[in-house]
């Protein structure tokens, strides 16, 4: 099988490639812009693979799009170009809307002049919203997005939705709960608390901390996103998640135990507008049809996420680029301290 891997660069997609070149024997094309996040690094262990290439182009540009479906001829796109950051949409909403609508919108339609047999479309828990316990939010559940991010993934799953309903272009959609692992850039929770902790800098956290999210390994959602795309029904959407739930500030404090670092260098900083107070879902569905199950324990993946970080002082370093600090004195630097 060919397949198209949009943002193939970034965590997800990085992992993905990475388990796809080693567990199949599908040729894979890597379609990324490579924005801040992506970094080819990621994938230097299936670079001199005859099965890989990557092509540097943008979803938004539908001459490079089409060009790239004529030329690699996929039977299958797996979808995860996206700019995925929450805070980042909050401090500046365009990007989200351009490449997470017009892209995915630029996307399906070349997809759809092509014939492309089978397009996955990779989301987010965060459409659902914020959920009150004990609720799970099921595929068929209302969306109700907060922030920038959320409303634009929002967005995008129903226009893939709506290529299905209406030209029965075989869309399949995937929403994760939070991914964590190795080559996470350091924004995300769990990153940035390691790299933080390393260098003995206060860890921010938002609030009282006590957001809670449930934690997929990013390996586990990529099986998932395979299992869906191999077996998953067209026009269906089919949740992803680690089935364990925790409060953000548990997180840190098992990270913090994790690296021998003490609680003392947490520090409460004022929360971000619109936060989620919690999120839940329900892998029920794909776990049904497909036979897909998580594997990774959260305290054994996290304990392997740090001895990644730990081992890759090079690569945090270099991703933790000027443009990366810029962002972290905006979003961090400038905000109030919780008292």
């Amino acid at each position: 099988m060919n397949i198209l891997v949009t943002g193939g660069a970034g965590f997800i997609g990085s992992a993905f490639v990475r388990m796809a070149i080693a567990e199949t024997e599908w040729r894979v094309a890597n379609f990324d812009k490579l924005t801040y996040a992506g970094n080819l690094e990621n994938l230097a262990s299936v670079d001199a693979s005859p099965r890989y290439r990557f092509l540097r182009a943008d979803i938004c540009d539908e001459a490079a799009v089409s060009a790239a479906l004529a030329e690699e001829k996929p039977d299958a796109i797996v979808h995860f170009a996206a700019e995925s950051h929450v805070d980042r949409s909050i401090l500046s909403p365009e990007p989200v809307i351009q490449t997470n609508l017009r892209g995915t919108f630029t996307l399906l339609e070349a997809a759809r002049r092509c014939g492309v047999a089978r397009f996955v479309h990779v989301s987010t828990d965060e459409v659902y919203g914020s959920l009150e316990p004990p609720l799970e939010a099921g595929e068929d559940f209302p969306l109700n997005p907060s922030s920038p991010y959320s409303a634009s993934k929002a967005g995008s799953d129903l226009l893939a939705r709506s290529y299905f309903v209406t030209y029965r272009f075989p869309v399949i959609i995937t929403r994760a709960s939070n991914n964590y692992g190795p080559y996470q850039f350091p924004e995300k929770l769990i990153p940035l608390m390691i790299a933080n902790a390393l260098e003995d800098r206060p860890l921010p956290v938002y609030g009282d901390g006590m957001q809670i999210r449930d934690w997929l390994y990013v390996d586990d959602h990529c099986r998932g996103i395979r299992a869906a795309l191999e077996n998953g029904r067209e026009g269906e959407i089919y949740n992803i998640g680690g089935n364990r739930s925790l409060p953000n500030l548990d997180v840190v404090r098992q990270l913090l135990a994790t690296v021998g670092k003490p609680e003392s260098l947490i520090q409460y900083v004022a929360d971000r507008p619109g936060h989620d107070r919690r999120y839940a879902l329900s892998s029920a569905k794909l776990m049904r049809e497909t036979g897909w199950r998580p594997r990774m324990d959260f305290e054994a993946g996290l304990a392997r996420t740090v001895e990644w970080y730990c081992a890759n002082a090079a690569w945090v370093a270099r991703v933790r680029s000027g443009a990366y600090r810029a962002y972290y004195e905006q979003n961090y630097d400038r905000r109030p301290v919780a008292l």
